[in-house]
C-alpha cells in the first residue's frame, strides 16, 4: 500500500466519529411542537366547532397535543372526540384519561394526541376526588430524546383556589423525578399569579407565554372575565421557546372553534 493511500484511509477513518455524530446532533435539536386547547365538550354547535378545531390544530402542526373537556357519550351517540380529532388530522395516536370507567356510557377527562412513539403513559386521579380532576403523562421519543408530556385540567370555579393548590401538589408528587425534560400543559383555571400555581415555579417550571400574554378564554354568557389560564409549561435549562402564541382566537362565520383559545409552542432541546 503506497504512503498516499494509507494516509487518505487514516483521514478518511479519522473523520468517521464526527460524521456519524451529526444527524443524531442535527436532531437533537429539531424543533418539538406542542400545543394545548380545551374543546368546550360538544356544548354549542359541535359539528361546525369539530371542524374549526381540526383546521387550527392541522395548521399549528404539533408533535404532541393535549385537549380538555373531552367528551365521549354512547347515550348521545357522540364517540371520543379526542379519537374523532386525531382521525381528521391523521398520524396520531390516542391516549385519553376519565375518573369514568372504561365502558362507562359516559366519559369526561382529558387527552393528549401524539404523533411522535411513546414508550410509556401514567395516569393520575387529582385529590380532592370529588372535583374529579385527572392527569395522564406520555414519555415521547423527542427524535432520540426522552421527554415526559403531561397534561391537565384544574379545579375551574374563581374561589376554588385551594383545591387548585392541592391539585399542583399532587401533580407534581406523582411526576417522575428521573431528570427527564418535562413539558406541562394544560386549563389551568388560573391565572400565573395564582398562589396555586406558585409550586410549579419553585420546581423549575416556567411558562411558554409570557406574563402579560393575551387571554386565553372567550368571555361566554358564562360571565366570568378573560384570563390567561391556559398554559404550557416548560424547565428553561432543557428547552429554548423558539415561539409561544395563542391559537383559535378567530371566529369564522362568527363561530369561535371552543370557549377557550389554545396555547401553542415551538420548543428547542438545549
Amino acid at each position: 500500500m503506497s504512503r498516499l493511500t494509507r494516509r487518505t484511509l487514516l483521514a478518511a477513518a479519522a473523520a468517521l466519529p464526527a460524521a456519524a455524530c451529526a444527524p443524531r446532533a442535527a436532531a437533537s435539536r429539531a424543533p418539538l411542537r406542542v400545543a394545548t386547547f380545551n374543546i368546550w365538550h360538544d356544548a354549542g354547535n359541535w359539528p361546525v366547532r369539530l371542524k374549526l378545531i381540526v383546521d387550527v390544530l392541522r395548521a399549528t402542526d404539533a408533535d404532541v397535543i393535549a385537549l380538555q373537556e373531552v367528551l365521549q357519550d354512547s347515550r348521545k351517540s357522540l364517540p371520543n372526540q379526542a379519537e374523532t380529532i386525531a382521525a381528521a388530522l391523521g398520524g396520531y395516536a390516542v391516549h385519553f384519561m376519565s375518573t369514568s370507567p372504561e365502558g362507562a356510557a359516559n366519559r369526561y377527562g382529558n387527552a393528549i394526541l401524539s404523533r411522535l412513539p411513546v414508550s410509556a403513559v401514567d395516569t393520575v386521579k387529582l385529590e380532592p376526588l370529588d372535583d374529579y380532576r385527572t392527569a395522564i403523562r406520555l414519555r415521547v421519543d423527542a427524535r432520540g430524546q426522552p421527554v415526559d408530556i403531561v397534561n391537565t385540567h384544574l379545579a375551574w370555579k374563581p374561589d376554588q383556589g385551594p383545591a387548585r393548590a392541592q391539585q399542583i401538589r399532587g401533580l407534581l408528587d406523582w411526576l417522575p423525578q428521573d431528570e427527564v425534560p418535562l413539558v406541562l400543559m394544560g386549563d389551568f383555571n388560573a391565572p400565573l399569579d395564582e398562589a396555586a400555581l406558585a409550586p410549579l415555579a419553585i420546581h423549575g417550571l416556567d411558562p411558554a407565554l409570557p406574563p402579560g400574554a393575551v387571554d386565553t378564554t372567550l368571555v361566554t354568557a358564562r360571565g366570568l372575565p378573560a384570563r390567561v389560564i391556559d398554559h404550557i409549561f416548560v424547565n428553561p435549562r432543557a428547552f429554548a421557546v423558539r415561539d409561544a402564541r395563542r391559537i383559535g382566537d378567530v371566529a369564522v362565520d362568527g363561530e369561535y372553534p371552543s370557549d377557550h383559545f389554545g396555547v401553542a409552542a415551538t420548543l428547542v432541546l438545549r
